[in-house]
């Protein structure tokens, strides 16, 4: 690391620490005390490992949340994430296929009161209707064809936790009807049950859908609609992140490195196509480019 690059990291690292202050003297609660602590301790570790450990090309990317990203797109994400961590109502994740919506899940859920517990995700749209009610509710032995043995399914699996679902735009009209009604009670019942069980779970739900447009075509419950979007973040895409893109791009390359033995870097006419493509895919298709760039090289410069 030189000079120049030290005196930047120890700057934000006093800022990090004036910001901290200020929120100090604003007055929290003892529990909102414990979460700012807990989250500028994890902040503030990561820049100490930049600013005073060895530089290179292995020093610590920036990151907040376990999220790389410096952007100005990005820094309001995460400003969103600081507020929205310590609450318990559902949070609605929008954003285009690619953009990293289970990594703010993870973060709601790694960050926050329920860290301990059980964290859980499904893909709605991966999963036929006639088995995602088991899958979510659970099911008893003998229920169906099949059903050997009782199965608690993700809610009751969860139950203190968090369950994260994915592409819940997809999920069909039935089982959003029987969604609804476990967030309204609190409880579900299992298929092939006779009683209901008390769950306490934090939903997350995340869609790459419009789906206020799918309420409109009747698509997507209303009522459901509003009962997820109590809280809300939506993740830019990543050609509106700038800079951000030869970060993620450095961070895949470091597994590319490790996994094949080699010092790959980035050629710079490579590093400015990087930040001049539109990425229609994301951060999924950038770490493809990466590993398909690397797996094919001749060379140690992709």
């Amino acid at each position: 690391m030189n000079s120049d690059e030290k005196g930047a990291d120890e700057k934000r690292l006093g800022e990090r620490f004036r910001t901290l202050l200020e929120e100090l003297k604003a007055g929290l609660s003892p529990s909102d005390l414990e979460r700012v602590l807990e989250i500028w301790r994890l902040d503030l570790e990561a820049l100490r490992r930049q600013v005073f450990e060895s530089g290179g090309e292995d020093r610590p990317l920036p990151q907040r949340f376990g999220i790389i990203g410096e952007s100005p797109a990005m820094q309001k994400v995460f400003e969103s994430l600081e507020k929205i961590i310590p609450a318990n109502y559902p949070v609605l994740v929008t954003g285009q296929s690619g953009t990293g919506k289970e990594l703010i899940a993870k973060a709601l859920h790694q960050y926050g009161p329920r860290k301990h517990e059980t964290f859980l995700s499904e893909n709605c749209a991966a999963i036929p209707e006639t088995l995602l009610e088991s899958i979510l509710f659970g099911h008893k032995k003998g229920a169906f064809t099949g059903a050997h043995r009782d199965n608690p399914g993700h809610f009751v699996a969860a139950d203190k936790g968090t369950l994260f679902l994915d592409e819940i735009g997809d999920m069909p009209l039935s089982m959003q009807s029987k969604l609804l009604r476990v967030i309204q009670d609190g409880e579900v019942r299992a298929v092939g049950g006779d009683r209901p069980r008390k769950v306490d779970v934090r939903l997350v739900a995340a869609t790459n859908r419009d789906l206020e447009a799918r309420v409109r075509e009747g698509k997507f419950r209303e009522d459901l609609f509003y009962r997820l979007n109590v809280l809300d973040i939506h993740l830019p895409p990543l050609r509106e992140r700038g800079e951000d893109v030869l970060l993620i791009a450095e961070h895949f390359l470091r597994q590319a490195r490790k996994a094949l033995g080699r010092p790959f870097k980035l050629s710079e006419k490579t590093r400015k196509e990087f930040l001049a493509a539109p990425w229609p895919g994301n951060i999924r298709e950038l770490e493809n480019t990466i590993r398909r760039l690397s797996a094919l090289a001749t060379g140690d410069e992709l």
